[in-house]
């Protein structure tokens, strides 16, 4: 895990050593009192959410030092999570915790370091996690190999990080409520990695491993309860519970299907397995609208669309999350071919607002990036280049997305791009929402009359030039 020099974290440290050691006479009589604050180096903006359960409990505002801090007179024990747009990640509270956290945004995930009572267990989630990130992308040229080859590699990893666990649990002795996400933690990256592995193997060799495997080999799921509310929201058991439904959900006869209606069949297959598999109205509620959200900004087929929602529709029973789904549905619905692309807040590099109107000149495309990404900036704009001179009757605009004002002013003067327009978001929510943005290989571009050509293009797809011919 990433280290702080004494250095860099002293002034953090003193002030962290005078707020536990006055508060620690305030805890008599108060069985849920929570203390959390903290520091954030070179902040995206002036606050720090506090939630459970995606929903934002408080909002803490950081002062001249970029530090925040709140008290809880009744924090229930559980997980909760903290973000600094558009970062976040999770802290675990047991009664009477105090924790302070210091993060740079620049590095966000590297860089958390949490301390005070209750620091041993959060700090080995936090390890957990960066060593599973770190194993990802490792692991990438193993779903190439044999299965023999990439049950050895997965199982001696899976057992490394078991002895890791093992000895943590014994020295910290944390709680059987927290272990339930320290275990799983450790267990759904390894069921995550078996149930890629023929997906990604015959997607990347063409060979399809299905008949190969062991009889075996998802005696795993067995063991894994799919109706644990206490998980319902901890990332590494949704993306299990995602990978799982994209391997049951796979549809083996798809050369029956063109490419989008296999996506609507796969998709709802999906939503139907989670249904039948999962009781939980909370699990699996949680689960149809990731489902969902990944579907519906995948694939702007209208039609296809309209038959996704009616079968979420008919098995979800979240009524909020349900008009939330539909808000992203109605959004791609406004980004059809030959509508008006909606006015979202833009800045020029001189500061000043700008419209549509005057970015907009026929034929035109709007493709994104964020500082936080370097290797797609700067691939994204070589490819511009390259576009530009092939087309030159467009008009290319590059949006920066989720940097403050200065990050992406800086990241200008240091590459210094040439012969594109750039301009800012300076609210990524909108945009996020009237354009349905949730990846920055999205490309929107407009025709001849300035109306939407293709909204959901993607600019290093073999087959861009296409849409612009």
């Amino acid at each position: 895990m990433h280290k702080f020099s004494n250095i860099k974290i002293l002034g953090f440290i003193i002030p962290v050593f005078v707020l536990f050691s006055s508060c620690k006479s305030e805890f008599k009589g108060c069985e849920y009192v929570a203390y959390f604050g903290g520091e954030v180096v070179n902040p995206n903006n002036p606050y720090v959410l506090f939630c459970k359960d995606n929903e934002v409990i408080d909002s803490l505002k950081l002062d001249e030092n970029n530090r925040f801090f709140t008290q809880f007179d009744s924090l229930a024990p559980g997980l909760y999570s903290f973000k600094h747009e558009p970062e976040y990640q999770y802290v675990y509270f047991d009664k009477n915790d105090s924790i302070m956290v210091r993060v740079n945004s620049k590095d966000f995930d590297e860089s958390i370091v949490f301390c005070g009572r209750g620091e041993e267990k959060n700090n080995f989630l936090m390890e957990m996690f960066l060593k599973n990130e770190k194993d990802k992308y490792k692991m990438f040229e193993y779903f190439d190999d044999s299965f023999e080859d990439f049950s050895k590699e997965i199982d001696s990893t899976y057992s490394k990080e078991t002895v890791f666990y093992n000895t943590k649990k014994q020295e910290i002795k944390w709680s059987d409520d927290f272990d339930v996400f320290a275990k799983a933690s450790l267990d759904f990256d390894y069921y995550s990695k078996k149930e890629l592995y023929p997906l990604v193997h015959k997607i990347r060799t063409g060979e399809d491993m299905i008949d190969q495997l062991p009889a075996t080999y998802y005696d795993y799921r067995k063991t894994i309860d799919f109706n644990n509310v206490a998980l319902s929201n901890y990332a590494p058991y949704v993306m299990y519970l995602s990978h799982m439904l994209n391997n049951m959900g796979t549809i083996n006869y798809h050369n029956h299907f063109t490419e989008k209606d296999l996506a609507l069949k796969t998709n709802i297959n999906k939503m139907t397995i989670a249904d039948t598999l999962i009781k939980n109205k909370t699990v699996k509620n949680n689960l149809l609208n990731t489902i969902a959200f990944t579907y519906l900004l995948e694939d702007q087929n209208m039609i296809n669309n309209t038959k996704f929602l009616d079968t979420y529709k008919k098995l979800s029973t979240d009524k909020s999350k349900k008009n939330e789904i539909t808000a992203i549905c109605n959004a791609i619905q406004m980004l059809k071919v030959g509508n008006q692309l909606p006015e979202v807040p833009l800045i020029d590099t001189s500061g000043k607002s700008v419209t549509l109107s005057t970015l907009t000149k026929p034929n035109t495309v709007f493709f994104f990036w964020t500082e936080k990404a370097k290797s797609h900036l700067e691939a994204v704009h070589v490819k511009v280049m390259k576009l530009k001179a092939k087309f030159p009757q467009y008009n290319f605009v590059a949006v920066n997305i989720n940097d403050s004002k200065e990050d992406w002013k800086e990241t200008l003067e240091e590459y210094n791009f040439k012969g594109v327009t750039e301009v800012h978001c300076s609210d990524f929510e909108t945009i996020k929402n009237k354009w349905a943005i949730n990846k920055i290989h999205r490309t929107i571009i407009l025709d001849n009359k300035g109306k939407i050509k293709n909204a959901f293009a993607n600019i290093f797809d073999s087959q861009f030039e296409e849409n612009l011919k």
